[in-house]
């Protein structure tokens, strides 16, 4: 089978570090994230991981990929409990990439969205092909035309998520975004990962650069979540949790050092978990 070429500086090639990520975390964290269908994935593509995979070596970079994990066990648990209230809502990944988010959490009664742009689900349908109840929109997030493609009732309900996503957004792209997104969809929910402006430059000097990705920003920040109330006057509310050690109980065999970084982290703000709930 041909593999499929991935051009460097692109949208596409933003995929590599979570994707890579993904794989490592699975090797040295089982108990916390299970994603074979990374390796997988990787197996099938034309590009030289050269660079990622030594961007991620080292003891920092081994704590990376233990957030990249805990962001996606936060939020396929903020996917569980949403459905355990709303069992047949509208689950939607903003920003799919190649994830697996909406296999984790699928309860057997909800309909999955994958949302990214033409170029990444063109990739997506190749190498993780929808489930039945599951599809890929093609689309621009700040292009909203795409709420018509969820099939949304009150009712129902639908939780929202968007894992290392808004980053890549300014500000006022975001709030923008949320503000039309609870006008649309009514006692919904969106949950997505935020650092303050101190952890974007981190990131981007860390991971990003050190990947040997160019041309890719970041932007988008929160310095004080319950700022994002005062955004949009069909928030409910606003809720913030540490995604290091606010969901996950503590694994001592993942060493000391990292629990004092996790805390730390946490402590401060560089990582977190944002919750709003959409009024009725």
């Amino acid at each position: 089978m041909e593999k499929l070429h991935i051009e460097n500086s692109t949208v596409q090639e933003t995929l590599i570090i979570p994707l890579y990520g993904r794989k490592l975390a699975s090797e040295k964290f089982p108990g916390l994230i299970a994603d074979n269908k990374a390796a997988e994935i990787i197996d099938g593509l034309d590009y030289d991981f050269t660079d990622a995979a030594a961007g991620l070596k080292g003891r920092f970079a081994e704590f990376g990929v233990l957030e990249g994990a805990m962001r996606s066990y936060d939020l396929v648990c903020e996917i569980k409990t949403y459905l355990l209230r709303h069992p047949e809502a509208a689950v939607v990944n903003l920003g799919c990439g190649l994830d697996t988010l909406f296999t984790q959490a699928d309860n057997g009664r909800t309909h999955g969205y994958n949302i990214d742009f033409p170029d990444v689900i063109e990739l997506r349908e190749q190498l993780v092909p929808p489930a039945e109840h599951e599809t890929n929109i093609a689309a621009d997030l700040n292009d909203t035309s795409w709420f018509d493609a969820i099939d949304f009732s009150a009712e129902r309900g639908a939780i929202f998520v968007a894992a290392g996503v808004f980053y890549y957004f300014t500000n006022e792209q975001v709030r923008s975004l949320l503000d039309a997104m609870a006008a649309a969809f009514p006692a919904g929910r969106i949950s997505f990962d935020a650092t303050r402006k101190s952890g974007l430059k981190m990131m981007l000097k860390t991971f990003i650069a050190q990947a040997g990705i160019s041309d890719v920003g970041a932007y988008f920040h929160v310095e004080n979540p319950s700022n994002l109330e005062s955004w949009s006057t069909h928030f409910a509310r606003v809720s913030s949790k540490g995604f290091m050690t606010g969901y996950h109980p503590w694994d001592k065999s993942w060493g000391a050092g990292k629990h004092l970084l996790a805390r730390l982290g946490d402590s401060t703000g560089l990582t977190r978990i944002i919750s709003i709930d959409f009024a009725s």
